[in-house]
């Protein structure tokens, strides 16, 4: 009997690589306490509004947030030190990666019963990539011959009446054709669509359109100086008012006397700013703090400026990344422009959304105008979109196709360029765990585009960019060397990268250090 409980003994110290059979225990408990948080979180939704052809991925999204809920470093570490999926690439296939681990651990401990959970199986690993693969088709058309992102390019105002200019960006690898709604108009609009469809027959290669709505403008208006300009720097003071006050009336001039007067062409917000909330101009490159918040006028403290102060100058944009804005997305002349984009466009890409009602908000004027299930595009641009990603997506679920626009320009001032890097990650796994394309969008190859030369940092970007489904460009007068090079780039970049995971292909540096052969 001493032999048997030695023998007992030795075995539960036996270990499996470099865990103990208690680790494996352990381990064992806390993925399925996880896996009842994913499926706790999963029942607490109600995915009834969510498209048939969405559920699995509206599911699987909701298995990522919860998984993301929890710090699971230290479980991860040591997964990955007993040979284990550490769970770190699982976006698209959460609860079945959750499920492959259980059932390598409950074979290690030989239990009689093999890991197989009644509920109905979730997507596994080759269904979430799939789904991706065909959604994407979905939006953006087929796959290019020579890579697997598509490239979407803004139109320049030339391209109404350029036939040689879009046909040139159709061979070269536009597979999306991006119209901005701010710029031009119908006229403009349907010469760019004209000369596309004239350029996709002549070339055999399909290009979609996307239609970008302009949304709401907070902007600088009239500033109440002699030279339409102010010169500020930290600790200057400005009033905020709306620009139906501006130019003041002697009246107002005497009460807006001690500080200069800035117009905004918004006078919605005001009743939504508090003091403490920052205010930004300019792409950022002038912050401020609201120090006082009226019913018609603010005043704002300068707190960041270059070191010899920043000229702010009409029509430059204002972020509000700290208020909670009534706001709509959606304008009077979104709603003028979205006529001509259901009878001429495939995609719309929908600026400055904040919040779920804003999707519903647009999804309803498609179904009025009798295209409801045309995709839109959400562009991910303030700090309330991006905090309310998942609510995002599962409203835009509701239709059976849609995307997300990582928009980098704005957001990185609504966030901070410290916090971008990690921000633009979080959408682009977000995105992949609820099967949605994703566009990469801002100042791509921009230098390239404008002058004829890449930066370097932005070849970088160009090549990140190849984890996402679609990657945008700007126009300028080198766009077509700049569709041609980014092209490259994703060809060659895709040999090493699928979203997250590195691809291990053959590389030719490799055979510096090849085996010495002995003669014959």
């Amino acid at each position: 009997m001493a032999a048997s409980s030695e023998s007992g003994s030795e075995s539960e110290k036996a270990r499996i690589g470099s865990l103990s059979r208690e680790d494996i225990r352990r381990l064992t408990d806390e993925l399925l306490n996880l896996r009842s948080a994913l499926r706790a979180l999963e029942s607490s939704q109600n995915l009834q509004s969510v498209h048939p052809d969405q559920i699995a991925s509206a599911r699987n999204l909701i298995h990522y947030v919860a998984l993301r809920q929890q710090d699971l470093r230290r479980l991860q570490e040591e997964l990955s030190r007993g040979g284990f999926s550490s769970l770190g690439r699982c976006e698209a296939h959460v609860l079945d990666n959750v499920d492959a681990v259980l059932s390598i651990l409950h074979a290690l401990q030989n239990n009689q019963t093999r890991w197989n959970p009644t509920q109905p199986r979730p997507i596994d690993f080759a269904g979430g990539q799939g789904l991706i693969e065909r959604r994407t088709v979905a939006l953006f058309g087929p796959t290019p011959a020579d890579r697997w992102a598509h490239i979407m390019v803004t139109m320049p105002s030339a391209a109404a009446d350029d036939y040689d200019l879009v046909r040139e960006l159709v061979a070269s690898g536009m597979s999306c054709m991006r119209i901005n709604c701010s710029h031009d108009g119908p006229v403009e609009w349907l010469g760019m669509i004209n000369n596309l469809r004239r350029a996709e027959t002549e070339l055999g290669k399909p290009c979609r359109v996307a239609m970008d709505l302009g949304g709401p403008k907070l902007r600088t208006s009239q500033i109440a100086t002699a030279k339409n300009s102010v010169l500020v720097q930290p600790g200057d003071r400005l009033f905020i008012v709306p620009d139906d006050l501006l130019p003041l009336s002697a009246e107002l001039a005497a009460e807006f006397s001690e500080f200069p007067t800035v117009g905004c062409t918004l006078s919605e917000v005001f009743e939504n700013l508090r003091p403490g909330e920052r205010i930004l101009f300019d792409d950022g490159k002038i912050g401020a703090v609201i120090c006082e918040a009226h019913e018609r006028r603010l005043i704002v403290e300068i707190s960041r400026t270059r070191q010899d102060g920043e000229k702010l100058r009409e029509d430059k944009g204002i972020n509000l990344p700290d208020s909670e804005l009534a706001l709509g997305a959606l304008t009077s002349k979104d709603l003028e422009d979205l006529e001509f984009a259901v009878q001429h466009a495939d995609i719309l890409s929908y600026s400055f959304v904040r919040r779920p009602d804003d999707v519903l908000a647009l999804q309803n004027e498609l179904e009025r105008l009798g295209r409801p299930d045309m995709p839109i595009i959400l562009k991910i641009e303030t700090r309330q979109a991006f905090e309310r990603l998942p609510s995002l997506l599962l409203t835009a679920m509701r239709r059976p196709l849609a995307g997300v626009m990582i928009a980098r320009g704005d957001l990185a001032v609504e966030v901070g360029y410290e916090r971008l890097a990690e921000v633009q990650e979080e959408i682009l796994w977000t995105c992949e765990a609820a099967h949605m394309p994703v566009v990469w969008a801002t100042q791509v190859l921009e230098t390239l585009a404008k002058e004829g030369m890449p930066s370097r940092a932005e070849v970088t970007d160009a090549a990140m960019s190849v984890r996402a489904e679609c990657v945008m460009l700007n126009k300028g007068p080198f766009i077509v060397f700049a569709v041609k090079t980014l092209s490259d780039i994703l060809h060659r970049m895709q040999g090493h990268q699928s979203k997250k995971r590195p691809m291990l292909r053959r590389l030719h540096l490799a055979d510096d250090l090849a085996v010495e052969r002995p003669p014959a």
